[in-house]
C-alpha cells in the first residue's frame, strides 16, 4: 500500500480506537466510506491515473476500505460490551426513581359499546351466540325467507365468496337465528353481536365492514307487545331512561308484521336538530314477529310456537352515543380518534 494510503489507514483507525459511542463512529464512517468520503475520492482518481497503475491504486484502495469496515465492526461491538457491562454493574443506577411510564391500550369503542350490549341482554336473559362470518347462502338468505328469485335478494350487496353462490361473506348477523333454532329447544331467548359485510360504497354513514347485533325470542304466546316491551328496556338503558320510541309498519322478508324503530332524537329531546332533519325521531333499527317460514326453516313447531327479532346496528349505537358523525373512523386505526376512548 502506497504511503498516501497507509497515512489514511493509519488516521482512520486512531480515529476509530478514540470513538466513545455510536454517534462518533458513524461520524468516521461517513467521512471516510459514504459517498463524497476518502474511499470515494480514491476511486474516483482511478481514470486519471496511467492505465499501469490503475489496478494498483483500485485493489489499495479496496484494501484501505476493507481495513476501516473491520475496525469499526470492532469497535462497534467493545462498545456494546461496554455498555452492557455498565448495564449490569449498576453504576449510575438510582433505585428512588421512579419507573418508565407503562404505555396501555384501550379498547376500540365499538368493543366497549358491544360488551356493555352483551352485559344488557345476559341480565335480561338472553344467551349470547356467535356464528361464522363466511356464511353458507342457505343460512344468510334462502332459510330467512330469501329465496334465490325473491326481489329482497336485489336488497343486499354481496361479497360472494363462489361462483355458485353457496358462501358468502355474511350480510347480517340473521343467520345466527336459525343456527339458534336449529340447536335450541323453545323457549329461550338470544343475542348474536358481530361482524358483518356488504358490498357497499363508502361514505360518512356507509362502510363496506361494520357490526350488528341481532336478537331473537321464542316461545309460546310471544307478541308484538314483548317485542315493544323488550326494545325499550334495552334502547333506555343504553341512550337514557327518558328515551322514547315508536314503531312504524316496515317491510323485511324473515318477520311478519314488520316494523322500523324509530328512537326519540337524544341530541335534542325530540324538539327537531340537524340530526334528526327537525323531525325529533331518528330511524334506528328493524324488528317484527319471526315469519312462520323462517320458524320452519329452522325446525320450530309453528302451530305451538311464536318468536319476535330485532337487529340494530353496533356503529350507529356508538356513533349516536358519543357524537361520532363519521363512521369511517372505526376502520381508520387512528389513534388520535380512539384514544378518546
Amino acid at each position: 500500500m502506497s504511503a498516501e494510503l497507509d497515512q489514511h489507514r493509519d488516521e482512520a483507525l486512531t480515529r476509530i480506537g478514540a470513538c466513545g459511542d455510536a454517534e462518533s463512529l458513524r461520524a468516521v464512517e461517513r467521512e471516510y466510506l459514504d459517498k463524497g468520503g476518502v474511499v470515494a475520492k480514491l476511486l474516483a482518481e482511478i481514470p486519471s491515473l496511467e492505465p499501469k497503475d490503475r489496478p494498483v491504486r483500485g485493489a489499495e484502495a479496496n484494501q484501505l476500505k476493507a481495513a476501516i469496515l473491520a475496525a469499526l465492526q470492532a469497535r462497534g461491538e467493545e462498545l456494546d460490551r461496554e455498555a452492557l457491562e455498565a448495564e449490569r454493574s449498576g453504576a449510575g443506577f438510582d433505585p428512588t426513581l421512579p419507573a418508565a411510564a407503562t404505555e396501555r391500550g384501550s379498547l376500540h369503542p365499538i368493543t366497549q359499546v358491544k360488551r356493555e350490549v352483551e352485559d344488557l341482554f345476559l341480565s335480561m336473559g338472553y344467551t349470547i351466540l356467535d356464528g361464522p362470518e363466511v356464511e353458507l347462502g342457505f343460512y344468510n338468505f334462502d332459510a330467512l325467507n330469501i329465496p334465490a328469485d325473491h326481489p329482497a335478494r336485489e336488497e343486499h350487496d354481496t361479497f360472494w365468496c363462489d361462483e355458485q353462490g353457496g358462501l358468502v361473506l355474511r350480510t347480517h348477523t340473521s343467520p345466527v337465528q336459525i343456527r339458534a333454532m336449529e340447536g335450541l329447544e323453545p323457549p329461550f331467548r338470544i343475542a348474536a353481536p358481530g361482524r358483518v359485510f356488504r358490498n357497499e360504497a363508502v361514505d360518512s354513514t356507509h362502510d363496506h365492514t361494520f357490526h350488528q347485533v341481532e336478537g331473537l325470542a321464542v316461545g309460546e304466546g310471544l307478541s308484538v307487545g314483548h317485542l315493544t316491551g323488550t326494545l325499550k328496556a334495552f334502547l333506555r338503558q343504553v341512550l337514557g331512561e327518558q328515551l322514547e320510541i315508536r314503531l312504524r309498519p316496515g317491510y323485511f322478508p324473515f318477520v311478519e308484521p314488520g316494523f322500523e324503530v324509530d328512537i326519540q332524537c337524544p341530541f335534542c329531546s325530540g324538539s327537531g336538530c340537524r340530526i334528526c332533519k327537525q323531525s325529533g325521531w331518528i330511524e334506528y333499527c328493524g324488528c317484527g314477529m319471526v315469519h312462520p317460514n323462517v320458524l320452519r326453516a329452522g325446525g320450530i313447531d309453528t302451530d305451538r310456537y311464536t318468536g319476535f327479532a330485532f337487529g340494530m346496528g353496533l356503529d350507529r349505537l356508538v356513533m349516536m352515543r358519543y357524537g361520532v358523525d363519521d363512521i369511517r373512523h372505526f376502520m381508520s386505526a387512528d389513534l388520535r380518534f380512539l384514544e378518546q376512548f
